[in-house]
């Protein structure tokens, strides 16, 4: 469903992708893991058509983002929570997305349940809202379109434990039914949790690509690979 193959970008003098390949089968949920700066919201980005590629290609079901028909009905992707209009209710923004997408407008309370936000809470200014609540916005637009893949860049931020958990149920329910999620994450014990697989990137260079061990052994795994790659630090 998803495919990365052979991707280098670079930014200038930096090095962002190095020969980046990895695959997301359908059905499967994979964790993204790596530190700050090691190249994994690039990779993100490029999947879905918001950079281009120095080299190599990144594409779903065997073809780029840009020539999808209707990339929504394909692809549903949450990579910046804080990129709605905060003018806007949470209600009018689903409903704009649905109208882009051709989809009719009761697709937005159904996507509205699905995420946890209630009917007052959709009426209210995004500007408002909590980044947990923004968070679920984001999810609800992703999934707007009912797509069979899912490309969400560190979906965990801003929610409680509450809502850790209620976001691996929703997960792991759209992979059993043939969904591909890809998901970005700083949170070992939740990628352990809920991943079928992990890929690990550090300073731009796929380091594992591998099924999901122990939660204390991926943690062991993960700093041992990843040291000295915290372009961030």
């Amino acid at each position: 469903m998803i495919e990365m193959s052979h991707l280098h970008k670079n930014f200038g003098a930096t090095r962002a992708l190095d020969d980046v390949s990895f695959t997301v089968p359908a059905g499967q949920i994979v964790g993204f893991l790596g530190p700050n700066g090691a190249g994994k919201s690039t990779c993100l980005r490029i999947l879905t058509g918001l950079v281009h590629a120095d080299s190599g290609s990144a594409t779903i079901n065997g073809q780029a983002h840009g020539a999808l028909p209707n990339p929504g009905r394909v692809v549903g992707a949450l990579l910046d929570a804080e990129s709605f209009h905060p003018g806007r209710s949470g209600l009018e923004t689903l409903r704009l997305a649905a109208i882009t997408q051709g989809l009719p407008t009761s697709r937005v309370h159904q996507v509205l349940a699905e995420v946890g936000l209630t009917r007052a809470e959709a009426r209210r200014r995004v500007g408002g809202y909590s980044m947990g609540m923004r968070q679920r916005l984001g999810l609800a637009q992703a999934l707007l379109g009912d797509p069979a893949v899912l490309v969400l860049d560190e979906p965990t931020n801003g929610l409680d434990p509450q809502g850790q958990r209620w976001l691996a149920g929703l997960l792991q329910q759209r992979a059993e039914r043939g969904c591909a999620v890809l998901f970005s994450s700083h949170q070992l014990h939740e990628v352990a949790r809920i991943a079928d697989s992990v890929v690990m990137i550090g300073a731009g260079q796929v380091l594992a690509d591998q099924r999901v061990a122990a939660s204390a052994d991926l943690e062991a795994q993960y700093f041992a690979l990843t040291a000295g790659t915290d372009r961030a630090a």
